[in-house]
Parts: structure tokens; C-alpha cells; sequence
């Protein structure tokens, strides 16, 4: 029964008492999405002569370390990727040492992070999860979902391609209106996320692996060989400071990065240059 009611009370107050984007938004034009991709832990304990499940645990510290971060940055919405659908490959016991530091780490956290106004999200599939995992991301969700401070999503068991092929079977029956497709596909996949604007990966790799691929289309691209559980503050304003010194024109031209290269005189005498989009 205890169960039941905490799952009652978690869909109405998904359902009925979200606070809106927009009323984050209103805060500063320039608060941003950040997702990260938290890469490395396994081998940050090897080299270590440590168990990978000893880097999984010394993740969970950075995470406290950027949450805290992302507070005091123009951050509105930070979306770490906790565990892929493809994860489950990994041996049975690291898996289920993954869940058990989530759970942990909700037990410890959630009303730390209620008190600095900060909401807690799961996006992934839940229908693979254990009762007590999906338990306590529902509790951790329903108790933070007043924070307006900032967006902690956690994606657990996700994989963005199907994300997309669950939104493109919401437009069964739409007809052959393309335009009409892709706004239904960005409505449903808006639901869980939001486009990002900044992507940051760790552990060395440079490739998104099924990360939220159609959220990243125009997403800036930041690669660390630094480990997940080294990477604290510093290394998040690196970021942040890098992406801001980026120019952003969404296809469009920006005119603060047109240049002219100036060609060789033609045998004529006369000279032209081209304009060149750098993008």
C-alpha cells in the first residue's frame, strides 16, 4: 500500500503540479543546458588496482561536486548520462553495484539537493528497472519537484535512439506531413529533455553514444581526456568558459566571423575576395 500511494502521489504531481520551463527561463536569458556524458570510471580504478565498481562509487563525488557547481553557473538544466541501455552488458555485478550506489546516492542526496531548489528528472526506459530502483527515483522526483534553481536530469537505462522511435510511434496516423512529424517528434522528445546546448564528455572518447542525439543537432562539442571522478569545478568552468567564447549562428551567418581571403592579382591586374562562412 505504501507503495501504491507513493506512486499515486508521484503521477499527480508529475501530471499536475510541474513548475514550467518558461518560469526558469525568465531568470537569465543566459542559463543553459549542459549534459554530460560521465565517462571513465572504470578505468580511473584500474589504473588504480582498484575494482571498476571503486570508480563508480568515486563518480557519485563528482557528481556532488558539479551539482554544486552548476548552482552557481548560468546553468539551468544539467543532464548526466548514468547508464545506458547498452550498460547492461556489463557483468551482473557491476550492474547491480551501479544501481545500488543510485539508490544510495538518492538516500543520501535527495533532500539535500530539495533544500538548495534543485529538481531531480529520470529519463530512460523504466519498464527494465527493479521495483526498489524505480521506487526511489520516483520518491527522489516527487520530493524535489518544487527546486527552481536547476534541473538535474539523470538518464538511467537510456538510449536516444529509442527515445526517437518512441516518438515517431506517437505519430502513427499523422499522414505523410513532414513538418507535422518532426514538431510531434520534437514536442514528445521535449517532454523529457530539452535541446542542449552544451555537451561535455569525459574519459578521453569523442563520440556522443546514443546521447541524446536529436537534443544535440546544434549542441557545442567539449572532449576532456580527464577522468569522471577527477573532474571537479575547474574543469566544468573550463568548459563553460570555452563555450562562451564560441559563436553560435544556427546555420545562419554570423557577421563577426565573416572574413575575406584575398586572392592572387589576375593576369588583368584586378583583385576580388570571396567571403567565407566559417561555421
Amino acid at each position: 500500500p505504501a507503495t501504491l500511494i507513493g506512486t499515486v502521489r508521484f503521477l499527480l504531481l508529475r501530471n499536475n503540479s510541474r513548475i514550467p520551463e518558461q518560469s526558469m527561463q525568465n531568470e537569465s536569458s543566459r542559463r543553459i543546458h549542459v549534459a554530460i556524458i560521465m565517462d571513465g570510471n572504470g578505468r580511473w580504478a584500474e589504473r588504480r588496482g582498484l575494482p571498476r565498481t571503486a570508480g563508480h562509487r568515486a563518480g557519485i563525488a563528482a557528481v556532488r561536486r558539479v551539482v554544486e557547481n552548476a548552482l552557481e553557473s548560468e546553468i539551468e538544466r544539467l543532464t548526466l548520462y548514468a547508464f545506458s541501455s547498452d550498460n547492461w552488458r556489463r557483468p551482473s555485478d557491476e550492474v547491480q553495484r551501479i544501481f545500488w550506489l543510485l539508490r544510495a546516492f538518492l538516500r543520501l542526496e535527495t533532500e539535500r539537493m530539495r533544500q538548495r531548489g534543485v529538481r531531480l528528472e529520470f529519463i530512460g526506459r523504466r519498464d527494465r528497472l527493479s521495483p526498489h530502483v524505480l521506487q526511489a527515483m520516483e520518491w527522489a522526483e516527487a520530493s524535489t519537484y518544487l527546486g527552481n534553481k536547476l534541473i538535474v536530469s539523470v538518464a538511467v537505462d537510456y538510449s536516444s535512439r529509442f527515445a526517437i522511435a518512441s516518438a515517431i510511434a506517437q505519430c502513427a496516423g499523422q499522414g505523410t506531413d513532414l513538418h507535422s512529424i518532426q514538431q510531434t517528434l520534437a514536442s514528445q522528445l521535449a517532454s523529457h529533455s530539452a535541446d542542449v546546448d552544451l555537451l561535455i564528455r569525459t574519459g578521453g572518447e569523442k563520440r556522443l553514444s546514443d546521447f541524446l542525439l536529436w537534443e544535440s543537432a546544434y549542441a557545442e562539442l567539449f572532449f576532456t581526456d580527464t577522468m569522471w571522478p577527477d573532474f571537479t569545478a575547474s574543469h566544468l568552468q573550463a568548459a563553460l568558459a570555452d563555450f562562451r567564447s564560441r559563436h553560435r549562428s544556427f546555420g545562419g551567418v554570423d557577421s563577426r566571423r565573416r572574413t575575406h581571403k584575398r586572392l592572387q592579382p589576375l593576369r588583368s591586374g584586378i583583385s576580388f575576395s570571396i567571403p567565407l562562412d566559417r561555421r
